[in-house]
């Protein structure tokens, strides 16, 4: 089940950072901005992982 989901984690945080990066350009955000906004949404989609990971292992 671990294996799993590390699988499902890593194909969530690709398409997200897909979708990132297409935001970025459609709205034409500076470049000087784009870390901090990848680094953002990477974080806030790891916590989200993170606590779901741990609800499905303890339910």
């Amino acid at each position: 089940m671990p294996a799993l989901f590390i699988i499902f984690a890593i194909f969530i945080l690709y398409i997200f950072n897909n979708l990132t990066y297409s935001l970025c350009v459609q709205r034409e955000i500076p470049e000087e901005r784009h870390p901090k906004i990848f680094r953002t949404i990477n974080i806030l989609i790891t916590i989200l992982l993170f606590s779901s990971y741990i609800e499905i292992l303890y339910t």
